[in-house]
């Protein structure tokens, strides 16, 4: 099939759901940034999204969209690397293009791997909890130990700038696969690139510094 087995059909897998997990992520920082406003509105917010049904279905739908990013990413960096041979890294030094277009599959590593301790701490112990049957552990409760916690907030800081320097090229790369590829198109999909990066970064950031420098949050 032509979608799966051309390189051009991978590309298009992988910004299709890259863009479905944009979406995801603007969600789900509105959600985190209720936290620092109201301590009850954010457990509220956390329980209905553990018993929802519509956020369940949700969920293996964006578990399944990480996981056909993540794996299409590996597959089209392997046939990058194949198909520069022994110039690999000769090719990609004298290629002028932005830093962040040249490590997205670092950066992307970087983010999987505080993604999977995130889920963690704070999956682990609410949603799945909830689908148990279990004790549920209160948001606000979870959210305020973690940022205290100077290394754990250290490196949540860490990976949303990774993040950041990971969306600055994957939104408007995205939109270009998908066709908006022309002159007029592009200057202004990476323009609204640094934005939204920006706008996400920013207010996942502003959280863990909240809980870490306020007293008594």
């Amino acid at each position: 099939m032509w979608l799966l087995q051309s390189s051009i059909g991978k590309k298009l897998i992988m910004s299709i759901s890259g863009l479905f997990l944009l979406v995801f992520l603007l969600l789900h920082m509105s959600v985190n940034f209720v936290s620092i406003i109201s301590g009850e509105a954010y457990n509220e917010a956390c329980h209905f999204m553990g018993t929802n049904i519509f956020v369940q279905i949700m969920v293996p739908v964006l578990a399944a969209g990480f996981v056909i990013h993540i794996i299409y990413a590996c597959v089209l960096t392997l046939q990058n690397q194949k198909a520069r041979g022994s110039d690999k890294y000769a090719s990609s030094s004298k290629t002028k293009v932005p830093w962040a277009s040249k490590n997205m599959f670092v950066l992307g590593i970087i983010v999987l791997g505080f993604l999977g301790m995130h889920l963690m701490h704070f999956w682990t112990k609410m949603q799945l909890s909830e689908w148990l049957g279990e004790e549920q552990a209160l948001g606000y409760t979870l959210v305020s130990a973690l940022f205290k916690n100077p290394l754990y907030a250290v490196l949540y800081l860490v990976w949303i700038w990774a993040l950041w320097f990971h969306l600055t090229h994957g939104f408007w790369s995205a939109f270009q696969t998908i066709g908006l590829n022309n002159g007029k198109w592009i200057p202004r999909l990476k323009v609204i690139a640094y934005i939204y990066a920006t706008v996400i970064a920013v207010g996942f950031t502003i959280i863990p510094i909240f809980f870490w420098l306020v007293p008594g949050k």
